[in-house]
């Protein structure tokens, strides 16, 4: 069969299915190796999925990816960098005050721990302790000094409980009447759901917003075991 006709059979199969695993391919092409087939998604542009050991498969004109470059289907992520090594890197390159483990593991939905190990060590990031946990940076010296600078007054806003901006304030009662539960949302919870959506805030940001208003769920503090500062 021409290489064309092969190209329009697969663009067919993710115009009908958005994502899909290489059987679901192979069934859908016909008889064809996998590498011929790996071959054909290489020139249409395809994306593997981040989560579920990039076992689906993608266009990369399907994704509507967020502002942090992400795209999720039924539950399967898939991120504009690629890899979830590579989207831990430009998640917390891109930060505004550096990334923690938890917070990453929030946004993402799944473990970073080894990716976070090996960019360390590799010395793609950096990452310093702050409040007992570590904090992940970018490993350019001035950008890390900026996000590190931020995030400590983060922390020292946070502890002298200083009021969340206000468009922070409405965004976060928005996200709990939306999605109304008894009792309410934890913070953390409320502050990966708007993560989700775009808007950048803190846990400590979300806490004093629902504190404020009567609406205080559990907090979920950082673990302080050893494994957490990883």
């Amino acid at each position: 069969m021409p290489e064309a006709s092969i190209a329009q059979q697969i663009s067919a199969l993710f115009r009908t299915t958005l994502v899909m695993q290489m059987p679901d391919i192979e069934r859908g092409v016909g008889p064809r190796s996998r590498r011929s087939l790996f071959r054909d998604l290489a020139a249409l542009g395809y994306l593997s999925s981040y989560t579920h050991t990039g076992r689906y498969y993608t266009l990369g004109s399907v994704p509507e990816f967020d502002a942090d470059g992400l795209w999720r289907y039924q539950g399967i992520g898939f991120s504009r960098a690629g890899t979830l090594k590579a989207t831990v890197q430009r998640l917390v390159e891109t930060s505004d005050a550096g990334r923690t483990q938890h917070e990453l593991h929030l946004r993402l939905g799944v473990r970073v721990h080894n990716p976070l190990l090996d960019l360390v060590e590799d010395t793609k990031l950096g990452r310093e302790a702050i409040e007992n946990e570590y904090v992940y940076v970018a490993a350019a010296r001035t950008r890390a000094t900026v996000q590190l600078g931020r995030r400590r007054a983060l922390v020292t806003a946070g502890a002298a409980g200083a009021p969340p901006p206000a468009a922070i304030e409405v965004e976060v009662l928005i996200e709990v009447i939306h999605g109304t539960r008894v009792p309410p949302p934890a913070a953390v919870t409320v502050a990966a759901r708007l993560g989700a959506r775009g808007i950048r805030t803190t846990v400590s940001e979300v806490a004093a917003v629902l504190d404020r208003h009567g609406l205080g769920g559990k907090k979920t503090a950082p673990s302080r075991s050893r494994r957490s500062r990883r």
